[in-house]
């Protein structure tokens, strides 16, 4: 089967890719020791000058979850009733969950779905080693790095007594400091009320959703916590899909007359939410008040970045089957929708598309930075090219990236420079939303899986697809959701955490075939992580490296807000800035390489500059 899917796709590239191409045409650093190495493996920085193979940017990814301790498998409570909320979950989150320096992972668990079912009626029944009831999953971090820089991943289950041991029909997850206590809490989307669990400091979360008023009832898929008002404190965005009762569900059927999942278009528009934080744990609903009340989609990805460098934060919003939009802050409270006129709401035929991950990253080195998003089969992924002065492109086609992704929907994705050689690469977690007739007439008992894929950023504008070097984890076709990108090992390179619909998680070790320098960077404002900082990494020669510290984006998930920077041929940092959210800008002219270092704002130097 993979090698039938693989040849389609090859097939589809090389017959659409000239039609699509032609249509497009027109003051001071606390340092973290280092840790290097991975899993008995020497030093991360290595200083001699890359090899052939490494130039040619070998990216490679070893599935470690068992191996590490993570055993969750995903359960959707599927009974043969073509329930749509079965197929759209679940995210997953990495954090550092006790402050400790490394990622902490959280996983979101469903439900039997159903009038009075019971796991006995579920075609697919929970994995034998499941423990019953089903919950939500956390698991601690217990990296152990020794002084030769070896290391040891090692996961634990802790999530009995944690208070996140959920036991509801979950969806995503955002994570950020909403109470500025130094303390990563948690955002829960799901089938009902949301929930928001403080982090306690102990190892224990306490549900205080009531209390604080951001219990959103919607269908809600991503959220995001930033901070739109620049009060230090941070809001919330939540990302609503659609307005959907289980009880209420009209069958729908494919092309051949079977039944099959509903497509988006069959439920009326569910509308987002922009809560406010008070400042004492409670949230206030200017949903309204904001302007974004009365325009909407169905939300499945949520981003967060200041897209017209004002030093006010905005929103971007991928929509499923309906334009896309991008909420520009206005700076008094309320928000512009400029997505049409910026050129993101639409594809470059001027159609809408079924977005659902998306991403914002500098991958052309010029200072601004650019969208990415998945779609549906038979429509491309779509990059936006930042034309750096409020207006976007569409250039999927010539960069590479439009035709290999005809076949396959995805949903979690990041810009990441997974090879570090200082450009961004990008990974796409896929899988089906409607029944794939192939694999149905083969007797799959969920034929919606497809393999993930991932693109190695070439430098120049294009971009390789490399995901049949990438690994065996890449040979399997799973149906992919979210995705969490963080470096888990702690080792100067960005791993990735899949959760699989239906399935079990994958834990994506970063194994490229070779060492270049990096820089790791932890940005700190007041007692929080900087969320929406942007990092300027500038090396002895080439463009300055610009990134962003953010813990949304990709679908359903939260990543890891600390910024990982590849120096390529560098071996040596000149200066680092940061453009603070508010304004304010410092340089850092001691920051070493190849370990992790904090920034605080207000101890560096300041700058009289932004972007370079």
């Amino acid at each position: 089967m993979l090698s039938t899917v693989r040849g389609l796709r090859s097939g589809l590239a090389a017959a659409v890719l000239p039609l699509l191409a032609g249509a497009v045409a027109c003051g001071s650093a606390e340092s973290v020791p280092p840790v290097s190495g991975a899993d008995g493996g020497g030093p991360a920085g290595d200083a001699a000058a890359p090899s052939a193979a490494d130039s040619a940017g070998r990216i490679r990814f070893t599935d470690r979850a068992r191996e590490a301790g993570i055993d969750f498998e995903h359960f959707n409570g599927m009974s043969g009733e073509f329930y749509f909320s079965e197929i759209m979950g679940p995210g997953a989150a990495l954090f550092d969950m006790d402050g400790d320096g490394d990622l902490d992972a959280y996983f979101i668990q469903g439900q039997m779905l159903g009038p009075g079912r019971t796991l006995d009626d579920a075609l697919t029944p929970p994995a034998p080693d499941a423990p019953l009831p089903l919950t939500d999953r956390l698991y601690r971090n217990d990296l152990e790095v020794r002084a030769d820089g070896s290391r040891t991943l090692r996961f634990t289950d802790v999530t009995a007594g944690s208070g996140l041991d959920v036991r509801s029909y979950g969806m995503g997850v955002a994570a950020g400091d909403f109470d500025n206590d130094g303390r990563v809490d948690l955002y829960r989307t799901r089938i009902g009320a949301n929930q928001l669990f403080r982090n306690n400091g102990d190892g224990t979360f306490t549900d205080v959703t009531e209390r604080s008023g951001a219990g959103d009832g919607r269908w809600g898929v991503s959220a995001s916590f930033v901070d739109v008002d620049g009060d230090g404190w941070l809001d919330l965005y939540v990302g609503n899909y659609v307005d959907y009762d289980l009880e209420d569900e009209s069958p729908c059927f494919a092309v051949t007359g079977e039944r099959d999942y509903c497509a988006p278009k069959s439920y009326p528009a569910a509308p987002d939410r922009l809560y406010r934080n008070n400042g004492d744990g409670t949230f206030a609903d200017v949903t309204a008040a904001a302007g974004i009340g009365g325009r909407y989609g169905p939300a499945l990805g949520v981003l967060t970045a200041d897209f017209n460098a004002d030093g006010w934060m905005d929103v971007y919003v991928a929509n499923d089957g309906e334009p896309n939009q991008l909420w520009v802050n206005r700076r008094d409270g309320t928000f512009e929708d400029r997505a049409l006129l910026a050129g993101v709401a639409l594809d470059f035929t001027g159609g809408v598309e079924a977005s659902m991950g998306v991403d914002a990253g500098d991958f052309d080195a010029d200072g601004d930075d650019d969208l990415f998003m998945t779609h549906v089969s038979a429509e491309t992924n779509t990059l936006y090219v930042n034309a750096g002065d409020g207006f976007f492109e569409d250039r999927s086609a010539m960069t590479g990236l439009g035709a290999p992704s005809l076949p396959y929907t995805g949903f979690g994705t990041a810009w990441v420079d997974f090879d570090n050689d200082g450009w961004l690469d990008l990974l796409a977690v896929n899988g089906h939303v409607q029944v794939i007739e192939g694999l149905a007439q083969a007797g799959d008992p969920f034929p919606l899986h497809q393999p993930n894929q991932v693109f190695r950023n070439r430098g120049g504008g294009g971009f390789d697809d490399v995901t049949g070097e990438a690994g065996p984890v890449f040979e399997l076709s799973e149906v992919g959701r979210g995705a969490a990108f963080g470096d888990v090992d702690n080792d100067g390179d960005v791993d990735v955490l899949v959760v699989n619909n239906n399935g079990p998680a994958r834990l994506l070790i970063n194994d490229s075939g070779h060492r270049k320098r990096w820089v790791g960077l932890r940005l700190v404002g007041g007692r929080r992580d900087a969320l929406g900082a942007r990092v300027g990494v500038s090396r002895e020669s080439g463009p300055v490296l610009w990134r962003r510290a953010r813990a949304d984006g990709s679908y359903a998930s939260a990543n890891d807000p600390r910024v990982v920077v590849g120096l390529g041929t560098a071996d040596a940092v000149t200066r680092v800035r940061v453009e603070w959210p508010g304004g304010r800008v410092e340089d850092w002219t001691d920051v070493p390489v190849d370990g992790w270092t904090t920034l605080t704002e207000g101890t560096g130097r300041p700058a009289g500059g932004g972007s370079e």
